[in-house]
């Protein structure tokens, strides 16, 4: 039987922060209005860098902190919205600048869930015997897609990105993981692709912002969160007393605190980083896993469920065993 584990993980952020204080100068808010809805006090942003030069710098600390040749990594899923190119994908790119061979690579768009859905991929070529050594990234540059002057939207997202290295195990250390997907037929969460061009004119292509209808998104991940969990432990066996702590989505701190409400899951145990950073979809599940191993908060020996949900509709969970 083949089994998977989690090997290194690394996280990168840009260096510059804007602040609550600073978003007042493009919008009218204040500290007080974001940090009693969201839950964020700052974020990163990129000024220079682009999605591919935040997943390198992820991957390196990844790959040093699992101790691995990079010649032996055989396979690069990189779950993204905001490539730097339609194409080439942020996967082929990352792959040339840390050297890599010439090995399988590819970007997955699940939007906020795309980490999860990148992990479960990998997982399963690596159970299915035809991959040994996975490097799996969440990078998203978000403030390239954000409308500074909708104040709705334009206070919850940052930039960032997170790396793991799976690799095939003789433990049973990612013990399950579950995704799904509800189509997103009333526009709750969505982004538009350029118009299509009349040859005829040939207008220079224009990037749409990112559009959100909050409360109807907040009902969905209140009620997915906990959904996801649940199915999670009934799958195998186990409760919420098995483990020893949550690492959810930091979309939004009202979001991750009524989940543990409703789940009836001490705060004490739901990981929170999204003060520092934002909401930064896919970045945001290695980010604050990475972290919460760096910081100690989770340790080896440590059961614990990482969950998300985002565009798409999506939503995915993964139980894992450190």
């Amino acid at each position: 039987m083949i089994y998977t584990k989690i090997m290194g993980t690394g996280s990168y952020v840009p260096s510059k922060v804007l602040t609550n204080e600073d978003l007042k100068r493009y919008v009218e808010t204040s500290d007080e209005w974001i940090q009693s809805r969201t839950g964020i006090k700052e974020r990163h942003i990129v000024t220079e860098e682009g999605t591919t030069d935040l997943a390198y710098e992820a991957s390196i600390k990844a790959i040093e902190d699992a101790g691995i040749n990079k010649d032996d990594i055989d396979l690069v899923v990189v779950a993204t919205v905001t490539p730097d190119n339609y194409f080439p994908g942020v996967s082929n790119l990352l792959q040339a600048r840390l050297g890599l061979k010439e090995i399988m690579t590819f970007d997955i768009n699940a939007a906020c869930s795309g980490f999860i859905y990148a992990l479960n991929v990998a997982d399963k070529m690596i159970k299915s015997g035809a991959y040994n050594n996975a490097l799996v990234v969440g990078a998203e540059t978000l403030t390239r897609l954000t409308d500074w002057r909708d104040r709705n939207t334009c206070v919850l997202f940052g930039d960032a990105a997170g790396a793991m290295i799976v690799s095939k195990s003789e433990e049973n250390k990612i013990q399950d993981i579950i995704c799904g997907s509800r189509g997103d037929v009333d526009d709750l969460l969505i982004s538009k692709n350029i118009k299509i061009k009349d040859p005829e004119v040939n207008e220079v292509s224009k990037q749409d912002h990112i559009h959100m209808k909050g409360a109807e998104v907040f009902k969905f991940a209140t009620r997915i969160l906990p959904k996801t969990v649940n199915e999670l432990l009934d799958r195998n066996n186990i409760t919420l007393d098995d483990l020893d702590y949550m690492v959810a989505h930091q979309a939004n701190e009202r979001i991750i605190s009524k989940a543990a409400k409703d789940l009836k899951f001490g705060m004490d145990k739901m990981f929170l980083n999204i003060h520092k950073y934002g909401n930064t979809s896919s970045a945001s599940v290695p980010l604050a896993i990475d972290e919460a191993i760096k910081t100690n908060v989770l340790k080896k020996g440590d059961k614990f469920i990482t969950v998300a949900f985002g565009g798409g509709l999506t939503w995915g969970g993964a139980l894992i065993e450190l």
